[in-house]
């Protein structure tokens, strides 16, 4: 039900009903921890204090209320170090993610494919079981081991999911990037970590138009030592065997009805499954590594308690396989769940594409982005038609960005009944320190709750834990997705400095998020720490001038920087104009009165300027560091990482006019 939709922050603008709540799979594990004696009440609260505490024991049992397949148990389910760092996790315990991700080998459907210019196609269990046992072999025949690597420069579809869970039966490490990151932005990446197969798009559509990509890709493949073998995949022919000519002596029949040997190597809790690459904005993207088990327990743990995905539910994330989220969406097989892998433009034929498919595919979990939601506000022609007489849609996702309250509003007027649920951590951590709660109300640009398990707080600038005021998110306890490693770090030292150098000789992890822990549990994200604001000295979250800019009408979209001038920041705000607008002075007044109505006259941007558009990473983030270096005539490290670096022109044409004359 909504409770109040337009602009009171203090009253929840959605409550999950009774009902919702006792069907939930985390009122269940509230209840089964209650059973077990562990928490004195059957309460949210208690759980999560108890999960904080009581480290290796609220994972153990995580693990047992998840059924997560060990080979091999642990006696040892927590063993603390000297730091963060040197915690062990499962000592002694083995298993292979894939065998805890595959779906039955049945005949339920499990895995679709749809991408613009491809028709549909989807999997059974027994089929996606089947073409992970041949590439699986594949892989083998051509002499993939344990902790080697296996990469795919591919599209958003089933085939991406097969590659990825065939390297994992064998223990080899799976990366992955887009094809849409060029020839520097895919060699940069993985000659760092020497793949020894690349599976390879050739082509594929994107907003109506034909991309062929393949000669690009093998160019950024030639550039890594040693020379691996490449493998072009044509998802467009889903007809055929996208396999085919890979699939080579292992493409031998199945029985009908009967699943292919397949054979799970054992790995222990903390070797490597993924290498994730961090964006690349400040210079060579990271190589951060992964984990088997804490990747598989922190995705179980945030789909099927924290997101409420169950057996008999379909997600669709819109995703690229050069983003974690699309890692987190493979997983939902593991909770037996239906996935929906789109690859294409969200907003092509039209902004209700995806809202569309929804309904098409009685999804009822759909991830999406604060950019995405902004484009939908943006359109008038948009209609989002309830999904139906009995709407299969139960829960919005939304990540890359701090969710405003516009766009909380926004999706309350269009679905009464939808848990929006906003998610953040991150590619460090491949899963979330704060994110849903279908056991909580949902408060306008607030984030439900902590992640269990995870010991976050707010810090102000003595170190001290803080509430209902702007801080440093930490956390301050290990949970089991800290990386394993940085790829190539021989001595920790880029990991050390990445996580724990802020705060010397204290040893807790920095994330880098600029935020407001709330007194009633919840956590309100203003933007990352190295790209806050500093006029007179008084920190400002960028979030802040965005929850007010983005809600007056003629705006789309908006950047804020600080400019350095005399030892000062002064604020200077581009605007993205929405639509059929055409710019005016008056324009700069509206907006400077709507800041200083709902924030403060520090808030106020000294120079407002429109330009045509804002860079973005290819996850969906806003680039304000590399606007401020273009604004101080530094140089940009690495525009490869932006989904459009052609606008940064814009701003370096602007740069001086931005400077007061001397």
């Amino acid at each position: 039900m909504v409770i109040n939709r337009i602009h009171d922050l203090s009253k929840p603008i959605w409550v999950p009903t009774t009902e919702r709540i006792q069907k939930s799979l985390m009122r269940s594990f509230v209840q089964w921890m209650h059973d077990q004696g562990k928490i004195p009440k059957a309460e949210w609260s208690d759980l999560y204090q108890w999960s904080i505490s009581e480290v290796g024991d609220f994972w153990e049992s995580l693990g047992s209320f998840l059924k997560i397949k060990f080979q091999q148990s642990s006696a040892k389910p927590f063993v603390s170090g000297r730091s963060m760092r040197e915690a062990k996790w499962f000592e002694g315990a083995t298993l292979n993610f894939a065998e805890n991700i595959l779906p039955t080998s049945d005949g339920r459907e499990v895995l679709v494919g749809i991408s613009e210019g491809s028709a549909r196609k989807s999997w059974t269990g027994l089929e996606l079981w089947n073409d992970v046992a041949r590439c699986a072999e594949s892989l083998r025949l051509q002499g993939v081991q344990a902790d080697e690597r296996v990469a795919g420069v591919l599209v958003n579809g089933p085939e991406a999911v097969i590659c990825m869970l065939a390297a994992a039966s064998l223990g080899a490490v799976w990366t992955s990037c887009s094809p849409d990151f060029g020839t520097r932005g895919i060699a940069d990446r993985l000659s760092q970590v020497s793949p020894k197969i690349v599976f390879a798009t050739s082509k594929y559509f994107y907003n109506g138009k034909l991309v062929t990509c393949g000669e690009q890709i093998a160019e950024a493949v030639a550039k890594i030592t040693p020379l691996p073998k490449i493998v072009m995949i044509d998802h467009l022919n889903r007809g055929q065997d996208a396999f085919s000519e890979f699939l080579g002596d292992s493409k031998r029949p199945a029985q009908s009805g009967k699943p292919l040997p397949l054979t799970f190597q054992a790995r222990k809790f903390q070797d490597p499954l993924y290498i994730l690459f961090s964006s690349g904005t400040t210079g060579l993207p990271k190589c951060i590594t992964h984990g088997v088990g804490g990747t598989l327990l922190q995705h179980k743990k945030e789909l099927m308690l924290h997101s409420d995905v169950q057996p008999t539910d379909t997600l669709l994330y819109f995703t690229t396989c050069g983003w974690m989220m699309w890692n987190w969406m493979v997983s939902a097989l593991g909770c037996g769940a239906k996935v929906i892998a789109f690859d294409g433009a969200p907003t092509f034929p039209s902004a209700s594409r995806l809202w569309d498919l929804c309904q098409e595919e009685s999804v009822t979990h759909f991830g999406t982005s604060p950019k995405f939601i902004s484009a939908c506000m943006q359109d008038p022609n948009l209609v989002v038609n309830q999904l139906g007489d009995k709407p299969k849609l139960r829960v919005i996702l939304s990540t890359g960005a701090p969710l405003l309250p516009a766009h909380y509003e926004w999706v309350y007027q269009k679905f009464e009944d939808v848990h929006l649920a906003s998610i953040s951590g991150g590619t460090d951590i491949i899963s979330c320190f704060m994110l849903g709660n279908p056991l909580l109300p949902v408060y306008a640009g607030e984030i439900q709750s902590p992640g269990l398990g995870m010991a976050i707080e707010g810090w102000d600038d003595t170190q001290k834990a803080v509430v209902n005021q702007k801080s440093e998110l930490v956390c301050v306890k290990p949970f089991v997705s800290m990386p394993v490693c940085f790829w190539n770090d021989t001595n920790g030292e880029r990991y050390q400095k990445a996580y724990f150098g802020h705060y010397q000789g204290i040893d807790v992890w920095r994330h880098g998020d600029f935020v407001e822990m709330t007194s009633r549990g919840g956590v309100i994200v203003y933007g990352r720490s190295d790209a806050t604001l500093n006029p007179g000295g008084v920190r400002i979250g960028t979030a802040e001038i965005y929850r007010a800019v983005e809600t007056v009408p003629f705006v789309a979209d908006s950047l804020a920087i600080g400019q350095i001038i005399a030892e000062d920041t002064r604020v200077l705000l581009f605007v993205k104009l929405a639509a059929g607008t055409v710019w005016g002075p008056e324009m700069v007044q509206q907006i400077k009165a709507k800041i200083r109505s709902e924030l403060t006259a520090r808030h106020v941007p000294t120079l407002i300027i429109p330009v045509k558009d804002i860079p973005y990473t290819r996850s969906g983030k806003k680039v304000e560091i590399a606007v401020t270096q273009i604004i101080h005539r530094e140089i940009i490290p690495n525009r490869a990482a932006l989904v459009n670096p052609e606008c940064l022109a814009e701003y370096e044409d602007l740069r001086e006019s931005l400077w007061p004359k001397s």
